[in-house]
């Protein structure tokens, strides 16, 4: 879990995308709170905290949509995030990468057994 985190690269299990949300929000809650305050440095302290903590969110939110063999920009879609947090992802390897649970997939093993047409 969380190998690569900034990466948009890969699949992510449901579990991963629901803690990454869980660590985004009091962050994010925090740095806003921060926000508030009219002193310029601590401005400047929020938007280099809070750019990672978007790229993180998004980064995470792209693997999960691969998870269901979505493209990453799904996640853009209104109330999408609630697919991403309660769909189980494809038990197959898809386009974007082994199953991140690591179940079986014997169409897989079946096409690799198979001899090539020539």
């Amino acid at each position: 879990m969380f190998k690569a985190p900034f990466s948009f690269k890969g699949r992510a299990r449901r579990l991963e995308y629901g803690l990454s949300f869980l660590i985004y929000v009091p962050l994010s809650f925090t740095l806003n709170v921060l926000a508030a305050s009219n002193d310029e440095a601590t401005l400047w302290l929020f938007l280099l905290l809070y750019v990672p903590l978007i790229w993180f969110l998004w980064a995470q939110g792209a693997k999960r949509c691969h998870d269901l063999d979505r493209s990453g920009w799904f996640q853009l879609v209104p109330f999408y995030v609630l697919v991403l947090l309660f769909k189980d992802g494809d038990s197959y390897t898809n386009r974007f990468g082994d199953d991140p649970k690591g179940r079986y997939d014997a169409l897989a093993d079946f096409m690799e057994e198979q001899p090539a047409v020539e």
